[in-house]
């Protein structure tokens, strides 16, 4: 486990991990497991139809953290990794996961991840996930994750999901299902550069009373790479949605953002608002003035925008 320099350069990009996690963890290498540990509270246990795990929480389980964190670090790697979440009642823990792919080669790297998350009544789940590619190979560095999340009477998941450079290519799929009282808040965080592509789509549908949905996304997309966001929230009850999505164009990159909303019931109070332009230039102006070059302020600007 975290064998060399890249290995480790990786995991801490990725999952903020320096030297062996401390709780329950699963770490994935190259299609396989790299080191796994359970606790207590937490089961973490191998699939034995396909690839993945299973992630059991029992009732109760209050404070724990659980890494689950995916590197690839061999160029031709292609994958498809299922992990399933069964979180009990009253719960109150932090999932994070991520994946960094190192390619040097001039075949293409690829990891396809299925997260689905069972989330009993009343408890509260913070899932970070953050993806990184790196390397000075032809190959691509492409990662397409599906994060499908239901939510029992009660219960939340604040998501943060970040792509902070890398990353060729990512079709990104996430689903939210709130039942009574649920909550759902998805914040996702996208820089593209190059000729990279991103596509993401998302749906939070609002099926319980008072259930609460909230998407924020905020993204830069420069050089010639492209942008689709689809964020979506349907209240199918009475509920309240709201759909947020910033994005700041450069160079010749090409930004395309659809909010939507549906309203499936009188009672369901939505909000979705959308934003595209460029960095103004009395911000770079301010910033130059105090001694930044131009690219410093940019940097700057951007570092604010997306933290």
């Amino acid at each position: 486990m975290m064998d060399n320099e890249i290995d480790r350069e990786l995991l801490e990009k990725i999952a903020d991990l320096v030297g062996k996690p401390v709780g329950a963890f699963n770490i994935r290498k190259d299609c396989g497991c790299d080191g796994r540990q359970s606790t207590e509270h937490i089961e973490i246990t191998g699939k034995t139809d396909k690839q993945g795990i299973d992630i059991r929480v029992k009732d109760g389980t209050k404070g724990e953290t659980c890494h689950i964190p995916v590197i690839i670090t061999k160029p031709g790697i292609e994958e498809l990794v299922y992990n399933d979440f069964y979180i009990g009642e009253n719960c109150d823990v932090n999932i994070v996961a991520g994946c960094g792919i190192h390619n040097c080669g001039s075949q293409d790297s690829r990891h396809d991840g299925v997260h689905t998350f069972y989330i009993g009544k009343n408890s509260h789940v913070r899932y970070s996930e953050k993806h990184y590619g790196e390397g000075d190979g032809t190959g691509g560095r492409i990662m397409n994750p599906q994060t499908v999340v239901y939510l029992e009477e009660g219960a939340s998941m604040q998501m943060d999901t970040v792509q902070i450079g890398g990353i060729d290519s990512t079709k990104r799929i996430t689903r939210f299902v709130c039942g009574k009282g649920a909550e759902a808040v998805v914040t996702e965080r996208l820089l593209t550069h190059g000729d990279q592509t991103a596509d993401s789509d998302m749906i939070i549908e609002l099926n319980g009373e008072d259930s609460k949905g909230r998407v924020i996304s905020r993204s830069v997309a420069q050089d010639n790479s492209a942008q689709v966001f689809r964020p979506c929230v349907v209240g199918n009850a009475r509920c309240f949605g709201h759909v947020q999505c910033d994005s700041i164009i450069m160079g010749s990159a090409r930004i395309q953002s659809v909010p939507e909303i549906a309203a499936n019931c009188t009672e369901a109070q939505l909000i979705h608002e959308a934003a595209i332009g460029k960095i103004a230039g009395d911000q770079l102006l301010k910033l130059e003035t105090l001694g930044l070059t131009e690219e410093e302020a940019e940097d700057c600007i951007l570092k604010g925008f997306l933290s």
